[in-house]
């Protein structure tokens, strides 16, 4: 799952980043609305965690620009005014979720999962093939019943990878998906991290290498 993070606390704003990070989540940050519209206009983000009150244009303004591109980002508005006219608002923006400060992380994190859970098609809590089940929202993953000692970015990748089904993706798509706007297009980070995650799941192999296209999950080698 890709996140933006918009938020004019720095602190607060890097905390959440870092926090999501280590659930295996790609996160960009930014503490003002320019810099939201910016990092908008260029990536393909699941989720938006914006905060209303920010410098520049403001997160309302930002709700509205991705509610209006219909590009089918998730939006969750942070905001410290609780009154239920403050909610109505909010979501009548084309936000799809609110939270008011102070929150607790954990229901930050649940929030998020949800809805990333709500994109099109829509995905199950729970994604499993070829003997590979993978938890999201407990963050736990498996091969035919044991456990695997994953990695937040080898959890990212496989996260990836399950979700398209069988389909093929490109190192390309692999790197945007599951790392932030600050990865090397020119790095080898895909295909060593793949590498490593090919060690864990063990044998047979289920990701298999699709020369000059990328890699997928089952299907014949």
């Amino acid at each position: 799952m890709r996140v933006l993070v918009a938020d004019d606390e720095r602190l607060l704003a890097d905390t959440v980043a870092e926090g999501l990070r280590r659930l295996s989540m790609a996160v960009d940050v930014c503490y003002d609305g320019d810099g939201a519209l910016e990092r908008i206009g260029v990536n393909r983000y699941d989720v938006a965690v914006l905060d209303r009150d920010m410098p520049g244009h403001t997160g309302d303004e930002v709700c509205r620009r991705i509610a209006d591109s219909q590009v089918g980002t998730r939006v969750l508005l942070l905001t410290a005014a609780a009154g239920i006219r403050d909610r109505v608002e909010g979501l009548g923006l084309g936000a799809d979720d609110y939270l008011t400060k102070p929150f607790a992380f954990a229901e930050l994190v649940a929030r998020v999962q949800a809805l990333g859970r709500r994109s099109t098609p829509a995905l199950p809590p729970v994604l499993a093939r070829d003997g590979l089940t993978l938890d999201v929202g407990r963050h736990v993953a498996t091969r035919d019943g044991r456990p695997l000692a994953l990695s937040p970015k080898e959890f990212a990748v496989l996260h990836v990878l399950l979700r398209a089904d069988g389909k093929v993706v490109s190192a390309e798509e692999l790197l945007e998906q599951a790392w932030d706007e600050f990865a090397d297009p020119f790095t080898n980070a895909v295909r060593v991290t793949v590498m490593t995650l090919r060690k864990k799941l063990g044998d047979p192999a289920v990701i298999h290498t699709v020369p000059k296209a990328g890699y997928r999950i089952g299907g014949t080698p």
